[in-house]
């Protein structure tokens, strides 16, 4: 007796084990998803260092240049609510191919751009296939993943970009050195290769399991599960919740049925915007709360425009210039890795309140050694080190809980219906603080110094944390089907502890 109960508890410990360990099929699906990221990414490098040359060349002032910078971010809002609505309808594949598309396009154009307009247009383009890629990305992977590892493959968009960034960077130091006409062309106009490639290769990658049971193909969703899946037990599991979720008979064993309900995201704004539930709009407020702080603490203005923060901390040679900004993009990179193991480990509350502390502590920083060198006669030679440092420290900070956190928690807090519609709001939110920063920065600095901007910044991160403390329960370890019940009416937004609702208490 003793022996068989020995028995079935290892067997169970290892049926844990084995659901607990990472499916290789659903990491290769994410992995492909997740190049969009990559394209979107290196298209933000670049265009720091490009802008350089594009000055230069086409003899633009400094309020072009904030438009050119900010341009896309606007037009991400377009495509990021247009790109919601239209994975409900195609699905989350081919959505990404359209995606795909709507780079490739952009990016010829761009790196054509035989002047301002014909640039501008090109940026405009690329916006709207970045809002489509920023939504759906992070939904898709989230919705091939396990709980036990949904962190992990979800947070794979955000590395992704930020090693896209770090590409970006590595071209305009490469291409810096050719000819100004041609140079800053080829950083542009090079991303053509990567989308025309991903707009091919994704046609081999299965469709969301979660998107084919809303359209009742329960058969094309139990296969696809069986192969994201580790065992026969874990797929099942998983194929009942989904059914739950949408409003399918837990014993339904049927191929294909015809729900008696929408199925391609009508009405969604209504239940989102218009008449939502408490736990809905408590969920719609930590999404938009997310990607509000996530760029209103500065990311783009150092992103973006660490050439001119390094130049204003006392760097004159562009070349160092364009170095030191590499190292953005290493750190960034390296830093977002490293997320990416923790997130199922830690949790995304510990991260993203060490992150956010990290945040104002480094932006204090760099806020106090450049106004040191903006009210110093000579050079600071320890206060470029120290905004060097400040710099680094800040990005590694960001890219080991909010970078990542954002993306991940706001993908996986919306129910299944609402996931798709809920997730572009959050995008559209993000793009438009983007834009607002990367837009503003040069006059806002201008205004009130860059070492007020970064002081502002910090303020602003001492707010994040606040409302991330109150506002945002852990979901770690919990599948997508359970996570609602976090927001229910019976939780409380204070989210202590481990975020569950009373009844879990």
């Amino acid at each position: 007796m003793e022996k068989t109960m020995a028995g079935n508890a290892f067997a169970g410990e290892a049926s844990g084990e084995t659901q607990n360990k990472l499916n290789k099929y659903s990491l290769a699906c994410a992995i492909i998803a997740s190049i969009i990221s990559i394209i979107f990414g290196y298209d933000t490098g670049v265009m720091s260092g490009a802008m350089i040359f594009i000055k230069e060349e086409l003899n633009i002032d400094d309020v072009k240049v904030e438009v050119l910078a900010g341009i896309l971010n606007l037009f991400a809002l377009v495509g990021s609510l247009m790109a919601g609505r239209t994975s409900d309808i195609i699905g989350r594949r081919y959505t990404i191919v359209s995606a795909s598309v709507i780079f490739m396009v952009g990016a010829i154009l761009m790196g054509y751009g035989p002047n301002y307009a014909v640039l501008m247009i090109g940026r405009c383009i690329t916006g709207i296939g970045v809002g489509f890629a920023l939504m759906i990305a992070p939904v898709y992977s989230a919705e091939i993943s396990s709980p036990s590892y949904r962190g992990f493959l979800t947070s794979l968009p955000e590395f992704c970009i930020s090693f896209g960034i770090l590409t970006g960077y590595v071209s305009n130091y490469c291409f810096g050195k050719m000819a100004v006409k041609i140079g800053w062309r080829m950083m542009l106009g090079i991303a053509a290769i990567p989308s025309l490639v991903l707009a091919l290769g994704i046609l081999k990658m299965p469709e969301s399991p979660r998107w084919l049971v809303m359209q009742g193909r329960l058969k094309e969703a139990r296969d696809v599960l069986a192969k994201v899946s580790n065992t026969e037990e874990e797929a099942a599991m998983r194929f009942r919740d989904i059914k739950l979720a949408v409003g399918i008979p837990e014993d339904c064993e049927e191929d294909v049925v015809k729900l008696n309900r929408d199925t391609h995201g009508e009405g969604v704004w209504r239940e989102l915007l218009i008449t939502p539930t408490p736990s809905v709009r408590w969920i719609l407020v930590a999404a938009v709360g997310l990607h509000f702080f996530e760029h209103a603490t500065g990311i783009e203005a150092v992103i973006l425009y660490s050439p001119r923060i390094f130049k204003k901390a006392g760097i004159a040679s562009k070349d160092k210039l364009l170095l030191a900004t590499v190292g953005v993009g290493v750190i960034k990179t390296l830093f977002i890795l490293v997320a990416t193991f923790l997130l199922d480990r830690v949790g995304r509350r510990r991260l993203l309140f060490t992150s956010t502390i990290g945040i104002t502590i480094s932006l204090t920083s760099l806020g106090f050694a450049l106004t040191m060198v903006e009210h110093s006669n000579g050079e600071l030679f320890w206060a470029l080190i120290l905004s060097i440092c400040s710099v680094y420290m800040y990005v590694a900070f960001f890219s080991i809980g909010m970078a990542p956190i954002t993306w991940v928690y706001s993908t996986e807090i919306f129910p299944l219906k609402l996931r798709a519609q809920g997730t572009s709001i959050g995008v559209a939110v993000n793009r438009t603080m983007n834009a607002v920063v990367s837009m503003s920065f040069i006059s806002i600095y201008g205004a009130i110094t860059i070492g007020g901007t970064f002081f502002m910044f910090a303020g602003i991160s001492i707010i994040a944390l606040i409302f991330f403390y109150f506002f945002l329960p852990e979901t770690k370890g919990k599948s997508l089907e359970e996570i609602e019940m976090l927001f229910g009416k019976n939780a409380e937004p204070s989210a202590k502890g481990d975020g569950r609702a009373k009844d879990d208490v």
